[in-house]
């Protein structure tokens, strides 16, 4: 892209458009990830024949996430956003074609490819949020980011309410029920493709660089690899605040998260109240980033960081100690929602303003790797801690791994241009 092809006059006008495209975009891709992962778990059970492996299917998607994470930051940062986006949707798209080929075939390894495959849908939407901060004014960033993070409530709720439908829609082509959301999946996948390909440009990540001041350029390769990004991190300390207290609200949520249906259900709740609960879960994680990212312009990241340990804090109180009161359980996970969102959208924001422009696709990709990596763990320990000791000691366990991440909020109060 030339220099001076989009002047600063007209930035307010890309802005816009910008932000409408990555809206659009996340409510197409939050629908697709969310009307699939809705029965992965039983279409996992149906093909392999057991539910000792039905937990496979998710948390192979969430290994996709993290795995893709890289390579396609990479891209970006070498091409622009626009390509690694179209290219993460793509690969969603044949993830979920897989995923109903190997039910159709009945191949528990083909689907577990697949749904690795399926997770660079995520990939796509995680990314999005930093595509939203690429020209956003930095004391507006954070709201730029929550923007977008807002714009995935409509398919997060949506998702597994259409996804019986959808089931259903496919049954007459030979293909399993629970595998009918992964072929509608598909199609929104490169629908979204499409409108990024088409409506993003210019592309927001080398138009910020066009019109840097000249003291940033673009890197080559090594700049923008995964050791770039660790070079950036370690070189900055706010930057590895933003980069744990990303991971640490993440792995505290998905872990508590996964394991709260099968604690509501052992207190004798049905699907209906399970449902009920989780949708007041994500209700808390996206309706109210819009909040969570104003707060964090206005009072500054690292009071909104505080912000998140404290919500976290107390949401692993509430439903660790909700017992059979499912109302308690409720507050506590719509709280953990909240507690998600602040941590999410504050450390992004944070990671954004610490690293210098031409490391920035490079410590974001780092970013989401290392979220999903710990996530991952996180909720396949989570499992084994319930099994063992129970769910009132998983929340505890959650509660501690707030602990370094408030040592290290304590540890940067000190004032600079980005709180």
């Amino acid at each position: 892209m030339r220099r001076g092809a989009v002047t600063a006059a007209g930035l307010p006008a890309l802005r816009r458009r910008v932000t409408a495209v990555l809206i659009a975009t996340q409510i197409l891709g939050g629908l697709g990830v969310a009307t699939g992962i809705a029965l992965a778990s039983v279409l996992a059970q149906e093909v392999s024949g057991t539910e000792a492996l039905s937990g496979l299917a998710p948390t192979a998607m969430v290994a996709g996430t993290a795995l893709l994470s890289m390579p396609l930051a990479a891209l970006m940062s070498s091409r622009g956003r626009r390509p690694g986006l179209v290219l993460a949707y793509l690969i969603g798209a044949a993830g979920a074609g897989v995923v109903v080929l190997a039910a159709v075939l009945g191949s528990f390894p083909l689907l577990l490819a697949g749904m690795a495959a399926f997770g660079a849908g995520s990939s796509a939407n995680l990314q999005a949020r930093f595509a939203a901060a690429d020209l956003a004014e930095p004391e507006r960033r954070a709201r730029a980011i929550s923007t977008v993070v807002w714009a995935t409530t409509i398919g997060a709720v949506l998702g597994p309410n259409i996804a019986a439908p959808a089931g259903r829609s496919v049954v007459g082509l030979g293909i399993p029920m629970a595998a009918g959301p992964f072929f509608w999946a598909a199609g929104v996948f490169l629908v979204s493709a499409a409108t990024v390909a088409v409506l993003l440009r210019p592309d927001p990540l080398l138009t910020a660089r066009a019109l840097a001041d000249g003291t940033e350029k673009a890197t080559g390769p090594e700049g923008r690899s995964l050791r770039a990004g660790v070079r950036a991190v370690r070189e900055s300390p706010r930057a590895r605040l933003a980069l744990v207290t990303v991971a640490v609200s993440h792995t505290a949520m998905v872990s508590i998260m996964s394991m709260t249906p099968v604690a509501l259900s052992h207190h004798g709740a049905d699907i209906t109240l399970i449902g009920l609960v989780i949708s007041g879960h994500i209700a808390g994680m996206y309706a109210f980033s819009p909040v969570m990212g104003w707060l964090s312009d206005r009072l500054g990241r690292l009071s909104v960081i505080g912000l998140a340990v404290g919500l976290l804090a107390l949401a692993a109180f509430l439903a660790g100690t909700a017992g059979a009161s499912h109302g308690r359980t409720a507050a506590g996970l719509f709280v953990l929602g909240l507690g998600w969102s602040a941590g999410l959208v504050s450390g992004s924001a944070l990671l954004t303003d610490s690293v210098p422009q031409a490391a920035r696709a490079a410590v974001q990709g780092l970013s989401d790797l290392t979220m999903n990596t710990a996530a991952g763990l996180g909720g396949a320990g989570a499992g084994l801690i319930v099994a063992q000791a129970g769910y009132g000691r998983l929340n505890a366990v959650g509660a501690l791994l707030l602990l370094p991440l408030a040592v290290l909020l304590l540890r940067r109060r000190s004032p600079d241009t980005t709180d």
